[in-house]
């Protein structure tokens, strides 16, 4: 069992390291190296997963340390991993979808140059990823962290050629910088207050040494939900994701939907000892989760691209899981983790399908009449939107079942109330509203474009298992109300508190779920009408001035770009012009300039002449002299 746990991440770190130095491997040996060291990989957490199962170890987790990276005053930072309730279901999140999405990859890049190129850094983010889920060590979970970070601007930027693919790149790398700086610090005040970077004996100390509302507590808390934002793009710093849709369609699928956005997900609940002793920043964190959700859903009504309407929902649906974590559902946050995981993902691959077989269109307003030409993409791209919006109807009761479990826990928990249940369906309409517009635009009216190319099996298997998914993982909290039982909530009470501190009663939560049912039909309903009228409008037709500078804004993000672009980016490039010349090399400048003028002059004494020579070796006698005769 502790063999399997550290293999997990060395299988992927492996097969990326035989691709990249191997590249000029046919592309059916590549993809099947790529594909073959992530399906290990999941073979082994299955195992995992089997053996946590039928044999639970004592105190709910298993650990195993590698080695120490330093020994220094007490201070001894561990590769170590461990495995809980908690990690175990991320790492089969990762694996799962991962094994997927690389499968689905392999149809879908085969005839992309860098083929070896992909599936390294594809299989470098898995490795990344899966040691950030296992790290007992806080040092450790920070380099998986950036190793993340540094995939996401590998794969974002894969088609380099293009400068619009590496501005892209860029962007989400420097954008979630400020994140992991915030999270830097956070961990250097940690190690200094706590004595230790290790996990349990962080929040161990944490309990005992910081009262409940006290400063250093604050401080850690507000810092790693720095970290946490600029990874899973919540506001301010959510500006990068629309952008990084400029990657291949499988990195979206994997990076923006299953893996790299719920890292901080990941790490607020991960560090929940240390939220639940900062209560303010815990409210904060409800509040930026609402405000997202929000922010996130308005815009992606007003998208014309497949993708960004995709980045955007994903944006807001991690607003969802922000919000259950404020409230203190942090088991909650994590099933809506897994689901989103599923049903986004397979939202992603079948709009891949459609983007590859429409030779890389994504311009919705350019499609139309596929569901007939495309059903397979069709039905399984249903099968995702249906359990996006939330909407119980068999087999996609997935979204369903975590949505309302957050929704529920948002109204009857101490720290939630009418207020953020309200804004969670609000939520609900919107995304209903611009997912079932992408359909009509997309799938339904007239006909566009006809495909050229059929989904090949390495696409559609892919395909059909996440559809299956979204059944599966909705009955694994299905609400109680209806005869479910919240099977995958339970399993993560050992590494995770409930958090419950009331419950509504059953009649109470019918209803709650009844009103959240009608306005997601309702927004789906709106969505459809809106998309349909969409297909008739002609497009040389100009809507009035107001309502154009509306869908801009809204498309643009709400305008963060413009402000950070006027506030940040133009102010610190006039700075780097003016300051050019680099004002803090003045003084050592300086300092070398006065020693060539010295040198200079002291070269002059070096003129060959035997009698300046003697005079002056007299001249500094005489002066030795009478300094050694005064003093």
């Amino acid at each position: 069992m502790p063999e399997l746990i550290w293999l997990m991440p060395a299988l992927p770190f492996a097969g990326s390291l035989l691709l990249l130095f191997a590249r000029r491997f046919p592309p059916a040996l590549a993809a099947g190296i790529g594909v073959g060291a992530v399906g290990l990989s999941m073979c082994a957490a299955a195992a995992s997963c089997a053996f946590f199962l039928f044999s639970p170890p004592a105190g709910g987790s298993l650990g195993v340390t590698l080695w120490s990276w330093i020994d220094v005053g007490g201070f001894a930072p561990r590769v170590a991993f461990r495995l809980d309730a908690l990690s175990l279901t991320m790492v089969l999140v990762v694996t799962v979808v991962g094994f997927l999405i690389h499968l689905y990859s392999a149809g879908f890049m085969e005839r992309e140059e860098g083929f070896s190129r992909f599936f390294a850094a594809m299989n470098l983010f898995i490795g990344s990823m899966l040691v950030l889920v296992l790290a007992d060590d806080f040092l450790l979970l920070y380099l998986g962290w950036e190793g993340v970070g540094l995939c996401s601007y590998l794969l974002i930027g894969f088609w380099y050629g293009k400068p619009e693919n590496g501005r892209a790149a860029r962007k989400a790398f420097i954008v979630t910088r400020v994140g992991d700086a915030a999270l830097a610090i956070g961990l250097f005040l940690i190690a200094t207050e706590l004595g230790s970077l290790a996990m349990p004996e962080v929040f161990a100390r944490a309990a005992l040494v910081w009262p409940r509302g006290s400063g250093p507590a604050l401080a850690a808390a507000a810092l790693l939900l720095g970290g946490a934002i600029g990874k899973s793009v919540q506001l301010p710093l959510q500006t990068w994701l629309p952008d990084a849709m400029a990657g291949p369609t499988p990195v979206s699928a994997l990076i923006h939907a299953a893996t790299m956005v719920t890292a901080g997900v990941y790490l607020v609940a991960r560090c929940n000892a240390i939220f639940s002793l900062a209560p303010a920043v815990q409210l904060a964190l409800a509040v930026v989760g609402a405000a997202t959700l929000i922010v996130g859903g308005v815009s992606a009504a007003f998208q014309r691209n497949i993708k960004r309407v995709l980045a955007y929902s994903t944006m807001s649906q991690i607003g969802y899981m922000f919000l259950a974590l404020g409230v203190g559902s942090w088991a909650g946050a994590v099933f809506h983790l897994v689901t989103h995981a599923l049903f986004k993902s397979l939202l992603f691959l079948a709009a891949g399908a459609v983007i590859l077989a429409l030779h890389h269109e994504e311009d919705m307003r350019r499609m139309g009449g596929l569901a007939r030409r495309m059903p397979l993409a069709f039905w399984t791209f249903m099968a995702g939107a249906l359990a996006l919006c939330a909407i119980p109807v068999p087999p996609t009761i997935a979204g369903f079942a975590s949505k309302e479990a957050i929704l529920a826990q948002a109204w009857s928990s101490a720290q939630g109330g009418a207020l953020l249940w309200g804004i969670g369906v609000t939520g609900a309409f919107l995304t209903s509203l611009y997912t079932f517009r992408m359909i009509a635009l997309v799938f339904l009216g007239p006909s566009g474009p006809q495909p050229e190319k059929r989904t090949g099996a390495a696409m559609a298997i892919p395909l059909a298992v996440l559809s299956a998914a979204c059944l599966a993982a909705g009955l694994l909290g299905f609400p109680k109300v209806f005869g479910g039982r919240p099977v995958l909530l339970d399993f993560l009470g050992s590494a995770l508190p409930s958090g419950i501190s009331t419950e509504a009663d059953t009649r109470t939560e019918m209803v709650l779920e009844a009103a959240a049912t009608a306005v997601s039909v309702a927004g789906a309903i709106a969505g459809w009408l809106l998309g349909m009228r969409g297909r008739r409008i002609s497009g040389t037709e100009q809507p009035p001035a107001v309502l154009a500078g509306a869908r801009a804004f809204f498309a643009g993000g709400w305008g963060f770009d413009r402000v950070y672009e006027t506030l940040i980016v133009r102010p610190f490039a006039w700075l780097a012009r003016v300051n050019k010349s680099d004002a803090a090399d003045l003084l050592p400048r300086g300092i070398g300039g006065m020693s060539m003028r010295l040198s200079g002059f002291l070269r002059r004494s070096q003129n060959g002449r035997v009698r300046w020579y003697a005079a002056s070796i007299a001249v500094g006698s005489l002066i030795v002299i009478a300094l050694a005769v005064l003093l």
